[in-house]
């Protein structure tokens, strides 16, 4: 392809045909054709086009990210120069929804918060399954008790990184949070996760999870609709009910980036995002390669056009468990 063809042609294979035909008719309306790859000038004449944003700049537009080529708006907010400023990786701080071998996982502890730490961020939170999650090694109190008492020991050795307490409790079919053989106060925060029981009905699975909701020690719902890509469809639930009591009540949505859930949606972060939800990226990693879902997440999160603020792990340590506290003090 000729070099000053490759602009447009772009634009073609990035955007879906509403976002394409929207950037189309604002050049139209500048008395700017398209023909085939090229743009004209009102004398049949050939407009070099160097980039993209020099095409969007030809249509009176700010640039819009690949990500975001989807027709749900961000034409005219490009037009009114309000587009948001999208989530990069570099600002994700660390990340919250990871497992060990004290549950599924396949490293240790000390491995993944290495691993963590050479990725640049300065906290990883362990969630381990509880007790009720037994297909995956759920822990019992012996095991708790050992795992923070390892945690412990491994965060006096650092000085630039810290290891949260976490855990991932299921939702048990009546909506109560698996109580982990103990008290789910022993963690610092806690991932609340659907693992059973995904054919109830949706009044019944919509009321599980709102009773889950409700529990003032849930920190983040994860994996919220359950589903597996090319394995198993997302339970029946009302989301939308469930987003608006997330958004109430102050509890974090996970969008969960391992490539087999992808969980949120982008399109319903969308509606998370709109509805001022904190969005935690989790990679749920049972190893250490697996912390790098967490890219995949941001390429996601960027789609729904959220921005560093619209996602919790872009947080200190520090305003992480301030978050998880307002959550058991506020309600």
């Amino acid at each position: 392809m000729l070099p000053d063809r490759f602009t447009v042609a772009w634009l073609r294979a990035t955007g879906n045909d509403a976002h394409v035909d929207a950037v189309l008719d604002r050049l139209a309306e500048r008395r700017i054709n398209v023909e085939a790859d090229q743009l004209l000038d009102r004398d049949d004449d050939v407009i070099p086009v160097d980039d993209e944003p020099s095409l969007y700049r030809l249509a009176g537009l700010a640039y819009v990210e690949p990500e975001m080529r989807e027709g749900l708006g961000e034409v005219e907010a490009a037009a009114d120069d309000a587009l948001p400023l999208l989530i990069q990786p570099a600002d994700i701080r660390g990340v919250l929804h990871c497992h060990t071998h004290y549950s599924d996982g396949k490293q240790s502890v000390r491995e993944m918060a290495d691993a963590a730490r050479a990725r640049g961020w300065s906290y990883i939170g362990i969630t381990d399954h509880s007790t009720a999650a037994a297909f995956a090694g759920g822990m019992r109190r012996d095991k708790v008790l050992a795992q923070h008492e390892e945690i412990d020991e491994l965060n006096a050795t650092y000085t630039d990184f810290r290891i949260l307490k976490g855990i991932e409790a299921d939702i048990l079919a009546d909506g109560a949070l698996d109580p982990c053989d103990g008290t789910l106060d022993d963690f610092e925060f806690v991932v609340g996760s659907v693992h059973s029981r995904f054919a109830m009905d949706g009044a019944t699975m919509t009321d599980r999870i709102l009773t889950a909701l409700s529990d003032p020690r849930l920190t983040i719902l994860g994996h919220p609709t359950g589903r597996k890509l090319l394995a198993r469809d997302p339970y029946a639930v009302d989301l939308a009910a469930v987003l608006e009591r997330a958004a109430e009540l102050g509890v974090s949505l996970e969008l969960n980036s391992d490539p087999r859930r992808l969980d949120l949606d982008w399109r319903h972060l969308i509606t998370a995002r709109k509805l001022g939800l904190s969005i935690e990226i989790g990679p749920d990693a049972h190893s250490v390669p697996a912390l790098d879902n967490v890219n995949v997440g941001v390429a996601l999160a960027r789609k729904a056009w959220l921005a560093a603020e619209n996602v919790l792990n872009t947080r200190s340590a520090d305003d992480i468990l301030a978050f998880a506290r307002r959550r058991r003090t506020a309600n």
